[in-house]
């Protein structure tokens, strides 16, 4: 099912009044809480600024991206529901046009991108603390955020500025199509799965990324799969605070870690330490200079510890997820292809599985 917003029709004027009347109550609140109160996307709220605040960009998602590293440092956003990710840096080694699947690899903004979820492109300026605050934005076909890209006190925006020029859509309109995202598949029952072949894949991986091909082999989800991990720890549930305690004590030791935050279009990767994690405002969070993590935990509703093996060793994760069977949140000890996992990481995530066992 589709809806459609015209520009011109009740509905959205409706909306553009609710809207207003919503933030004169709240005038703190983000476009996305709004849309949830509204009970719209995201993404139908945004186009009602244009013409003003907002410029509709041409679909050219690739091209769009691979003029971003000429921007100089940004600000990278992506979040799903409940986990918001946040890296500064420079978009280095971008591989954009070779398959469903584009990639930016650089030290700092590590990203992998799954076209198929991407649908619309603005560029949008809103008011901030410090004044305006420009970025260029990245919808799904659903309405909802896929990626965010902001620019910073470094950026160099005279490069923005030609690039918005350069992908302005030659229709500006506030009509947009927001298609209903598929339901998810039900789970089979447990005992309809091959539980031993399943388990001897697991035990033959090679590298942790052939994972997903061996739940499709399988026709299970992942939080199935970890139900029906082999024996051994190689998935062992632990509590909804594991991740607090993760990055707690990584913070405390120091011990360089890997920060997986994904949607349908995309996962952001943080690589190296974290230093200041807080609650505030309702989330646990981690708040460093170059690297923001905001964590509703209450959403949490499994956590497991996962270990796969790969040609460099076992790899040991803490993975988890809401009430649907979505992953928010992954982390990793820090490490290459190539290089063994961290002993530290190990330990750590032995420290978590032990805290947690009954």
């Amino acid at each position: 099912m589709s809806i459609i917003t015209e520009p011109t029709t009740t509905p959205a004027t409706d909306l553009r009044a609710r809207w207003a009347e919503l933030l004169q109550e709240q005038p703190t609140l983000r476009i996305r809480n709004a849309a949830q109160a509204l009970g719209v996307t995201e993404l139908e709220l945004l186009v009602l600024g244009v013409g003003k605040s907002v410029v509709r960009l041409r679909p050219e998602f690739a091209a769009i991206l691979g003029k971003l590293e000429s921007l100089g440092p940004l600000m990278a956003l992506t979040r799903n529901d409940d986990v918001v990710h946040e890296r500064h840096g420079i978009y280095l080694n971008a591989s954009l046009d070779k398959g469903p699947v584009g990639l930016f690899v650089g030290r700092d903004i590590d990203l992998r991108i799954f076209w198929g979820s991407w649908a619309h492109a603005f560029a949008v300026t809103e008011d901030g603390p410090k004044g305006p605050r420009r970025s260029l934005q990245f919808f799904a076909h659903d309405g909802s955020a896929i990626h965010k890209v902001y620019l910073t006190e470094k950026s160099h925006a005279d490069a923005y500025d030609g690039l918005v020029a350069s992908f302005t859509h030659e229709v500006q309109s506030e009509k947009v199509v927001v298609t209903a995202r598929k339901p998810r598949t039900p789970e089979m029952p447990d005992t309809a799965v091959d539980v031993s072949g399943l388990r001897e894949a697991w035990l033959g991986l090679k590298d942790t990324h052939d994972f997903h091909m061996l739940l499709g082999r399988f026709r299970v989800s992942r939080t199935q799969a970890l139900r029906l991990a082999p024996e051994g720890g190689h998935a062992v549930r632990v509590g909804g605070k594991a991740l607090r305690q993760v990055l707690s004590s990584a913070a405390e030791r120091a011990l360089p870690i890997m920060v997986f935050v994904g949607n349908p279009g995309m996962i952001q990767i943080h690589t190296g330490a974290v230093k200041n994690v807080v609650d505030a405002r309702g989330w646990f969070n981690v708040l460093d200079p170059e690297f923001n993590l905001h964590v509703r935990e209450e959403a949490i509703t499994e956590s497991w510890i996962v270990r796969k093996p790969t040609v460099d060793g076992m790899v040991t994760a803490l993975e988890c997820y809401d009430t649907n069977g979505d992953q928010i949140v992954q982390v990793f000890g820090a490490r290459k292809p190539g290089i063994p996992e961290l002993t530290e990481w190990r330990n750590l995530a032995a420290e978590v599985e032990n805290a947690w066992r009954p």
